[in-house]
């Protein structure tokens, strides 16, 4: 009789380290330590390592380093380098990016000049990190959907740094780099653009970020329920199918009349939570470029109630 196990009961194994693939992969800058960790076991693997960077990696991790030290250096010298200020603060600081007289120009460095200079090495950081994410892919013989993935997020990120505030004419219109002071811009872009509520892009993404977090939760709750007959090795149950996708399918086919695959349900999540970036990238880049007020674009194309 198979041993019933759920998040709680995880048994933890523990044998030599995983190396990984060692046939044709260039192992010359791979890390060779390893540890293992029981706090990290009981949410995944425990093995910590091996580590490998690459170039792009430490490109990625000192750019990343840099951006990370400007923006902390700002809040220290807004909290007057008084550390009980700046933990008390720590929520309200904010590295704004140039007043909008400056348009696109180079501004002075008290005025917007460290934010542009700070952000220039944090789209190095990203930039040079999705680069490694396609060669990591690439050594391993894997399919580029991570990459691709990863590059949905990028497109947002780009969009609301870097093109809108160009097509804008201002980096004035790109979002500052603070908690509270990144929800204030939120809140005061939607009110400015006649309530982002009547963007259908912005519609789109909140099906598709709610979509997936169903998804997943319904695919994870799935694999849970049936790892005791083996569904957690799904490469296993795609192959050569077993009770635990059987018992999987019927209980959807049960539930609601159809059910994805073992393969499938990776397919529609990825899907799900890339779509939630590229719509509400689309959604933003939109706003103040095409459409200045959603609202009154709403009413104009029966979406909104006419005043």
């Amino acid at each position: 009789m198979a041993e019933y196990q759920n998040i709680f009961t995880q048994v933890q194994v523990q044998g030599p380290p995983e190396m990984g693939m060692v046939e044709d992969v260039d192992l010359r800058e791979r890390g060779k330590s390893t540890s293992f960790s029981n706090l990290f076991g009981w949410f995944g693997n425990a093995q910590l390592g091996p580590f490998y960077l690459g170039g792009w990696g430490v490109v990625s991790l000192a750019t990343g380093i840099i951006w990370f030290v400007m923006v902390g250096a700002s809040y220290w010298q807004q909290a007057g380098y008084n550390p009980a200020v700046f933990m008390r603060d720590l929520f309200y600081f904010s590295l704004e990016p140039p007043p909008a007289e400056y348009g696109l120009s180079i501004p002075p460095w008290n005025d917007g000049f460290l934010w542009l200079l700070a952000s220039f090495f944090l789209l190095i950081s990203v930039m040079t990190w999705w680069a490694r994410s396609y060669v990591l892919a690439q050594q391993l013989k894997m399919g580029k959907h991570v990459f691709w993935a990863f590059g949905a997020a990028i497109w947002l990120f780009l969009v609301l740094g870097l093109f809108r505030p160009i097509l804008m004419g201002s980096w004035s219109e790109a979002v500052p780099y603070g908690i509270f002071s990144h929800l204030d811009w939120t809140l005061t872009f939607s009110v400015v653009h006649g309530n982002l509520f009547y963007n259908p892009f912005h519609a789109l993404s909140i099906v598709f970020l709610y979509g997936s977090t169903l998804l997943f939760a319904m695919h994870g709750a799935t694999i849970l329920a049936v790892s005791r007959f083996g569904g957690d090795r799904e490469l296993e149950q795609i192959a050569d199918r077993g009770t635990a996708s059987e018992r999987a399918a019927l209980f959807w086919r049960w539930t609601m009349g159809f059910n994805a695959t073992m393969e499938g349900i990776h397919r529609w999540a990825w899907w799900f939570a890339v779509l939630t970036c590229i719509t509400g990238g689309i959604g933003i880049l939109l706003s103040g470029t095409v459409v200045d007020n959603w609202y009154v674009w709403a009413q104009d194309h029966g979406y909104a109630p006419l005043d």
